[in-house]
């Protein structure tokens, strides 16, 4: 069977190094007793080297011409591990009865970032995740404040995982090699299992003072509480939201409860 073609629309860059395919599959051994969802498999690159590992696996794929690919050419993985579905509209509870599993996958780069948020959302069910994406959204999961790629996604993520930056890949061992570099990263879930606080108000927070990341907290901060709150004295206020700590932010997010 001919090989798929890939299709901008899809954001799909097929991946041709087998090395650094093996790679990205041992991610998976951290969390070794874990059934295993790929997304966005293509030609099976990936897939190939995460049957090696003798664990339960199924795949996701959106693209039609790869689903007929995969079940032409890795009969191995069975047609009914073979899920020809978008992701991001999954009900994921189902896939494993109810039990958790470890996402991994050669991510689709246009929406790389709403897999995350899909994964935070199923955060009881997936406490390892791990694959490729574009370089710049692995610095911004990984980075700590102060720094410029710090960010929504990277407290968003933090708040809930451990994240690991393991190594950089080029542009060009794709097929079509991408604009970008890209990056292999590892999450694991930390030992948090509540916040001390509202977490709707927490995402409102980090959410809109980011949104205002160039000036003071006090200005986004304003806007919920009221220009006349004492709130607005807190010498945090006087910081920008790329200063701010997770632990920071939770502790102003109770400050901000308090006052409405």
């Amino acid at each position: 069977m001919k090989a798929v073609k890939a299709k901008k629309r899809l954001g799909q860059h097929f991946l041709t190094d087998l090395t650094v395919a093996r790679d990205i599959a041992d991610t998976v051994d951290s969390c070794p007793q874990l059934p295993v969802l790929e997304v966005g498999p293509g030609m099976g690159v990936l897939t190939q080297f995460l049957l090696e590992k003798n664990r339960t696996l199924k795949v996701v794929e959106i693209d039609e011409e790869s689903v007929a690919y995969l079940r032409h050419n890795l009969p191995r993985l069975g047609d009914e591990n073979i899920i020809p579905d978008d992701f991001l509209k999954m009900r994921l509870e189902r896939l494993f009865d109810g039990e958790p599993f470890m996402l991994t996958g050669n991510y689709p780069y246009n929406i790389s970032s709403q897999i995350f948020f899909k994964m935070l959302d199923n955060k009881d069910i997936i406490p390892c995740c791990s694959g490729m994406i574009q370089k710049e959204v692995g610095e911004r999961l990984a980075a700590s404040p102060g720094k410029k790629d710090y960010g929504i996604l990277s407290i968003l993520v933090q708040l809930w995982y451990d994240v690991e930056y393991l190594f950089t890949v080029p542009e060009t061992v794709f097929s079509p090699p991408p604009k970008v570099k890209s990056a292999v990263v590892r999450m694991t879930r930390n030992s948090r299992t509540s916040l001390p606080c509202n977490e709707q108000l927490f995402k409102q927070i980090v959410k809109g003072t980011f949104n205002q990341r160039r000036k003071k907290l006090r200005n986004s901060i304003q806007q919920i509480v009221g220009k006349d709150s004492p709130l607005l004295a807190d010498p945090i206020l006087d910081k920008r939201p790329e200063q701010l700590s997770i632990e920071e932010f939770i502790a102003l997010t109770q400050k901000v409860e308090r006052e409405i």
